[in-house]
């Protein structure tokens, strides 16, 4: 992080002329320290389990007697069959691996080291005599030799569980796993009939693998459509949003009359014809559309009132899509952002998934009421647990924290640059440049924030989970409205901290005031804003859909002329999730940058009025609708900067500038 000069007092900011992206400081430092202090432990708990971890257990694996296969081990105390040399057994065999325990997950078995898995399904004791003494791999208990399978009267309590499937290593684990994973489908009820039909299992597959060009032609068609789309949203926004607007009135008119209709239907048909045990159900029915009927009307009234008072802002929305448009045009590289960011998020989650295997292999070796070995972590050590799943949280958080603030930061840039021939050479890297100077102990406080509302509802999760089927009705509602109370806060706060960010990107601010600043003017817009988030989002979302139908489409055309195969469903399943994630990763993009922009817009009213020496920064899109605003007002004889006057813009801006 480079040094950082404290930012003026408001006394002094508040003399001057307001200029946005000026004084420079850094903001929230504590945070920023409790941050990497915080790493510094994950990194600590990251260098405990590698060192005190067996990393030969979590690869190599190991025996239900604490035996590491593989190699030669030490006798453990009180611990029978343990210490024996494993060295030409490199493979974990288990006697029933189709006994999953989901709850502690874990197979439910005695684990032996092997010097091979057996690659045919054995259907005898027999057999597994054979496989022993062809392979020399011993698939019953150590106690238990060879010659005795089949003569032992232990030996259908000491040998694998009969038939023994046919397995195969594991790439680098060393772990014997059934070739056909149809013995798990106990545990997928819904999934067994179609799993254990290796002839359909068998054509799926084959028709990913015959159609993988197509299915790679489809997937860059949904990136190429992506990128259409988000030009096309610009030019017929207006078009569009209106469209919307009318099929929607219509719809609710539409329906409300056919209620109606029927009601009247309904009433005016003869009750003498009505079977008399009927005619008690015939009232019910005839009293439900007439409750029905009502509630659409209300419904259609209210709805048409909302639009009637929000028809002036939908304008706006329709402005801020078509600047959002030209943003992309200006910053190409803000399409990739979010792939930079998942990028992140699994190169994180990798190491974080790692550290955990390695931290279950740490602690010493105790033996359960089988007489087998477990290793845990006692004393203050399993507490690392918690930690580390914090971490999770937090640094994903931060991740996710960290794309918000980038993007806002070269959509800021790009408003209040007002000629667009000096914007830096990449706004972008500008803009992560500024983010690592100076403002991630904002992004740090942010991340925590949700945070701190995520771990309680994963908390009531779990317990909601633990207690399923067992908890009283009352229980059971609480903890349901506790975790939907959560989840929405989460979502609340998700939308301030962007704003918040946009706000820190702007004037330079701590989190804290940044959120304050932000939730003022979202408060005193909240028309805009909800003509924006209900009006925008409807659109995107409609974006979404018409990608993933599209690309559906093009992909039934394609797989309908491919006619090595008879099953396509697999294939367009893959097309369609992957046209849905690229479609979600562009528009969610745009929708962030339209939240910028309309942020910027609020504060650009505030402190300038288009006079000389304080023009406005806006798009001439923007200005055309600031300008009608006031001729409007002008008409209505209350005469003034009408837009600027209804737009009431951050309240403390100026002291925080």
């Amino acid at each position: 992080m480079g040094c950082c000069n404290s930012a003026s007092s408001a006394a002094q900011s508040s003399k001057r002329e307001w200029k946005p992206l000026e004084d420079r400081s850094c903001t929230d430092i504590p945070w920023l320290l409790l941050f990497i202090l915080f790493c510094i432990g994950m990194g600590f708990i990251c260098g405990f389990s590698v060192a005190t971890g067996a990393a030969a257990r979590l690869v190599s694996g190991y025996d239900s007697y604490g035996n590491i296969c593989g190699q030669k081990n030490a006798k453990l105390e009180a611990i029978p069959n343990s210490g024996m040399d494993h060295t030409h057994r490199k493979y974990v065999f288990f006697l029933d691996p189709c006994n999953l325990d989901l709850i502690n997950r874990k197979i439910k078995s005695v684990a032996l080291c092997v010097a091979a898995c057996p690659r045919q399904e054995l259907k005898t004791l027999s057999d597994v005599q054979k496989f022993a003494e062809i392979n020399g791999s011993a698939l019953c208990s150590y106690n238990l030799k060879p010659s005795e399978y089949t003569t032992s009267s232990k030996a259908s309590v000491l040998c694998p569980k009969l038939p023994v499937p046919a397995s195969a290593p594991i790439p680098f684990f060393h772990r014997c796993a059934p070739v056909n994973i149809s013995c798990y489908a106990k545990f997928a009820e819904a999934l067994i009939t179609f799993v254990s039909d290796n002839s359909v299992l068998h054509r799926l597959i084959s028709g990913v693998m015959t159609s993988k060009e197509i299915i790679l032609g489809l997937c860059l068609l949904s990136l190429v459509l992506s990128m259409i789309l988000m030009v096309i949203i610009r030019y017929i926004s207006r078009i569009l949003v209106w469209i919307l607007t009318i099929l929607l009135i219509l719809g609710s008119l539409g329906g409300t009359g056919v209620l109606w209709w029927l009601y009247a239907k309904q009433r005016k048909s003869p009750k003498e014809t009505v079977i008399p045990e009927r005619l008690q159900v015939a009232e019910d029915n005839l009293r439900a559309l007439l409750i029905y009927a009502i509630s659409a009307t209300v419904f259609t009234v209210i709805l048409f009132l909302i639009m009637l008072v929000m028809r002036k802002r939908v304008a706006l929305t329709i402005a801020l899509f078509h600047v959002a448009g030209k943003v992309f045009i200006h910053l190409p590289l803000l399409v990739f952002q979010p792939f930079w960011t998942f990028l992140a998020l699994v190169l994180f989650w990798v190491y974080w998934i790692m550290t955990l295997l390695f931290l279950g292999t740490t602690g010493s070796a105790v033996q359960n009421d089988q007489g087998f070995v477990e290793f845990k972590v006692s004393g203050p050590l399993q507490y690392m647990w918690w930690y580390h799943v914090v971490g999770l949280i937090w640094i994903s958080e931060f991740i996710l924290a960290c794309q918000q603030m980038t993007v806002a930061g070269a959509v800021v840039t790009y408003y209040f640059t007002r000629d667009k021939r000096n914007l830096p050479f990449t706004p972008i890297l500008a803009s992560v440049n500024r983010l690592i100077r100076y403002h991630l102990g904002t992004v740090a406080k942010g991340s925590f924030i949700i945070t701190l509302v995520k771990i309680p509802r994963m908390i009531l999760m779990y317990i909601h989970s633990q207690l399923k089927g067992k908890e009283n009705a009352c229980a059971r509602c609480v903890l349901k409205s506790c975790i939907c109370c959560l989840w929405c806060l989460e979502k609340c706060l998700n939308y301030l901290n962007q704003n918040a960010y946009t706000a820190t990107a702007i004037n330079s601010t701590n989190f804290c005031t940044s959120a304050k600043d932000a939730f003022v003017i979202l408060v005193e817009n909240a028309l805009r804003v909800a003509a924006i988030n209900t009006v925008g989002d409807f659109m995107l979302f409609l974006g979404k859909v018409l990608i993933v139908c599209s690309t559906g489409l093009a992909g039934i055309m394609l797989l309908n002329y491919q006619q090595d195969y008879t099953v396509w469903v697999l294939p367009l399943i893959i097309v369609c999730l992957f046209a849905f994630l690229v479609a979600h990763c562009f528009l969610s993009i745009y929708e962030m940058v339209v939240d910028v922009l309309f942020l910027c817009f609020a504060i650009d009213t505030k402190y300038n009025d288009g006079s000389p020496g304080r023009e406005f920064y806006m798009d001439k899109v923007l200005m055309e609708f600031v300008e009608n605003s006031r001729k409007a007002m002008k008409e209505a004889g209350k005469g003034g900067v009408a837009d600027a006057r209804e737009l009431k813009p951050m309240a403390s801006g100026a002291s925080s500038a």
